[in-house]
């Protein structure tokens, strides 16, 4: 017997008893970014690898590790995109679409990192990000923010996720603050692990977001970024903190946040939860202002977050939140026996044609009574109808209450499709 092929470790399936909340989470997520007016972008999944490597940085775990990276028939280094905002402003760049424009983009898709498969962290995901570009100003990074608070209320998570924010000024700005910190951790060398010691030569802002427990003890009275903000981010800083406090989104300042990525200035933000254990960031993102010019477009400000579907999806089955979410079947339609399989089927075409967002199923396989409607309830359809001999014989339909208590209703052919409309319609 040969052996079973099975799975990439950390590359999972999505099974049918799991679709129904992923489609829900999609479609929610849609709905929210359209009430903002952004329109969605689709980039590919392989990306030369120079673009992420100058848009991340070299010096960081996603390029030094993780990346899936490899050579093609040309020679030429390919990657599988560790994530989105780098293929958006390539494609942004190639296509014309941000010198002197503003732009609304959204995006959705597989991202892969080579990391330590773990609940909630895997090494093909799925990513949900909005990128806004030629908007310098803090009304703009209030916006995005707010926007990613309307999704926690969509899905009902508000009060399991604390808002986190920091500024990590200018470039100027880091480089001054650079030599404090730097003179900083030289102090604490012994208590730095091989990471963070060559990081300190490298990226010491980098050594900040350690996740060794050891490392944040001895960093924990180092100098803070916030304290060297030059006067335009300190201003920028402050006009977005009074837009939260008026549009009444609470948020923490942490002084020692400053995300995992090079890209960021200025404003950087992560929504976190304890609901996850380890994984605690559910979205993060923030201002990357020279990042276009970086990649090789003319100079563009830019600011967005990314969240990962996984890590949404593990959260709402942690809450329980995922019970309401809706059966893939309407309607679930019987034939009593072979002779009124036809006109079984004619109903249900019937019914698509009339009512087209009704989910309507028909059974197959043959079966006794119990057995069709142990099947119909099982389903999740809110009705099921029932075909016999005399039905077909009368152009009739038997309707059954599934899930309400009302009494089981015998319809006409021919008022049927007013008739479920009327159901759903409620």
């Amino acid at each position: 017997m040969s052996k079973q092929i099975q799975a990439i470790r950390g590359m999972n399936d999505c099974l049918p008893t799991e679709t129904a909340l992923w489609q829900y989470v999609e479609s929610t997520v849609r709905q929210v970014v359209a009430s903002y007016g952004y329109q969605e972008i689709r980039t590919p999944i392989v990306e030369s690898t120079d673009l992420f490597k100058r848009s991340i940085g070299e010096v960081t775990d996603i390029v030094e590790k993780e990346m899936y990276t490899f050579a093609d028939r040309n020679s030429d280094s390919l990657t599988l995109r560790p994530e989105g905002t780098a293929s958006v402003v390539r494609a942004g760049n190639e296509h014309g679409l941000l010198y002197n424009q503003q732009q609304r983009l959204w995006y959705m898709g597989q991202m892969f990192r080579h990391e330590r498969p773990q609940k909630g962290r895997y090494r093909q995901f799925h990513q949900f990000g909005v990128e806004v570009f030629g908007l310098e100003g803090p009304d703009i990074d209030a916006e995005v923010i707010l926007l990613s608070a309307r999704l926690w209320k969509m899905f009902g998570i508000t009060e399991h996720v604390t808002l986190e924010i920091n500024s990590l000024g200018s470039a100027a700005a880091r480089v001054a603050y650079k030599e404090q910190l730097v003179a900083f951790l030289k102090t604490k060398e012994s208590a730095l692990d091989e990471d963070s010691l060559r990081r300190l030569e490298s990226n010491p802002l980098r050594v900040l977001d350690s996740k060794n427990p050891q490392v944040q003890a001895a960093i924990a009275g180092a100098p803070k970024l916030i304290d060297c903000l030059d006067e335009e981010s300190a201003k920028h800083f402050q006009g977005l903190c009074e837009r939260l406090d008026d549009l009444g989104i609470q948020y923490r300042v942490n002084p020692s946040l400053v995300r995992g990525l090079d890209y960021y200035n200025r404003t950087v933000f992560e929504w976190v939860t304890e609901s996850l254990g380890a994984q605690g960031t559910v979205c993060a993102g923030g201002r990357y202002d020279g990042l276009v010019q970086q990649l090789g477009g003319k100079g563009t400000q830019g600011v967005g977050f990314a969240m990962g579907l996984e890590r949404l999806v593990l959260m709402l089955q942690t809450l329980e939140l995922d019970k309401n979410v809706e059966s893939p079947v309407d309607v679930y339609i019987t034939a009593m026996d072979e002779s009124v399989e036809l006109y079984a089927r004619q109903i249900s075409e019937m019914l698509r044609d009339g009512a087209p967002q009704l989910r309507i199923m028909n059974h197959c396989g043959g079966g006794n009574v119990k057995k069709q409607m142990k099947r119909a309830d099982n389903s999740g359809a809110r009705i099921a109808l029932i075909i016999g001999q005399n039905e077909a014989e009368h152009q009739q339909v038997a309707v059954k209450y599934l899930r309400d208590q009302q009494a089981q209703q015998t319809v006409a052919k021919s008022e049927l499709g007013e008739f479920i409309t009327n159901i759903f319609a409620k």
